[in-house]
């Protein structure tokens, strides 16, 4: 083991479990952010110019010009989280820098997420718990608060990867749902690990059947706004938006107005296009169901997935092809 002077340094942008952190004071020279506080861009700029590699968070906003940055040392980026859409990984492959991402550790948890909004949404849960919180239930009525069924009905998922399947399992198997899904490429029956579940031509073919469409798409410039007016108005007006994939994949302007003129049913949301703001007008609705980003958000989950940067952090350092790169 070298010694603590000669170990990489590296400079963490987020407060990550205590687990974690550990680990990388063990391995590193570690520069931890105890304060929690988000980094500006100048700050990225400077920790790139003054450590071996960084150990960022979705939050972070790596552009090109926080890349280019003059005299930087760092020449890796382990992000904490399986979506990099917030790093510029063609600036990043083109100035040599690596970046790693954390995936497979948080499907299920995520999975559990959108049912768990699905559920929420269709029995107005949210709403009931704000009602009871403000203590004006007044009694069990047979007409109070009626909700959307949600076992048996038709599940519809956009991009069918590892956590589209995960939570078509549950639905399938656990509410006896029927899925029907779009994918990029075509799946081989064997690829559905087990599902029945029916393959569409379209994204539109997708929304005209589906009781809930669940989003499962990553971000970037092919999938940004890929739900927008003209698919909303292609749902079936009873019918449920689920995100827990990437904010910027539904265009929320869009989204606003088809909750207000009544196009769909309501909306799960657990991420958004401009995090942490989210539209004013999604705040006042009763039939949306809002989340801060807590897909991963488990303690077994997020401590495997910082120890899994680390790991991308020791590899690369060991001069090892990190086993999580994506640029």
């Amino acid at each position: 083991m070298n010694t603590a002077a000669a170990r990489p340094k590296v400079i963490v942008t987020g407060r990550l479990p205590e687990d974690v952190e550990r680990e990388l004071l063990v391995r590193f020279d570690a520069q931890l952010n105890i304060d929690d506080r988000p980094f500006t861009a100048r700050e990225l700029q400077q920790a790139l110019q003054s450590a071996d590699g960084l150990l960022t968070t979705v939050a972070d906003r790596i552009t090109a010009d926080v890349l280019d940055v003059p005299g930087r040392r760092a020449n890796i980026i382990a992000n904490y989280g399986v979506g990099y859409n917030h790093i510029d990984v063609h600036a990043a492959k083109a100035q040599g820098v690596t970046v790693t991402n954390t995936p497979d550790v948080l499907t299920d948890c995520t999975a559990d997420l959108a049912i768990m909004l699905m559920l929420m949404v269709a029995r107005r849960a949210g709403e009931g718990e704000r009602l009871v919180r403000a203590g004006q239930w007044q009694s069990w009525r047979p007409t109070h608060m009626i909700g959307t069924r949600v076992s048996g009905k038709t599940l519809g998922i956009i991009g069918m990867g590892r956590i589209a399947k995960a939570t078509a399992r549950r639905a399938q198997h656990g509410l006896g749902m029927n899925v029907v899904f779009f994918n990029r490429s075509r799946l081989a029956p064997e690829q559905l690990e087990g599902l029945d579940a029916q393959q569409c031509d379209s994204i539109e073919d997708v929304l005209a059947q589906a009781d809930f469409v669940s989003l499962h798409c990553p971000g970037g410039e092919e999938t940004r706004h890929l739900m927008n007016a003209a698919r909303f108005a292609a749902m079936q007006r009873h019918a449920f938006l689920i995100n827990t994939a990437r904010g910027d994949v539904v265009d929320e302007a869009a989204l606003v107005d088809a909750l207000n003129q009544g196009l769909i049913g309501g909306a799960g949301l657990d991420v958004y296009e401009h995090e942490p703001r989210v539209p004013a007008a999604l705040l006042t609705m009763e039939n949306v169901v809002l989340l801060p980003h807590l897909g991963s958000a488990t303690r077994e989950t997020r401590t495997g997935m910082g120890l899994m940067a680390v790991d991308n952090l020791s590899a690369f350092f060991a001069g090892q092809t990190p086993p999580n790169k994506v640029a």
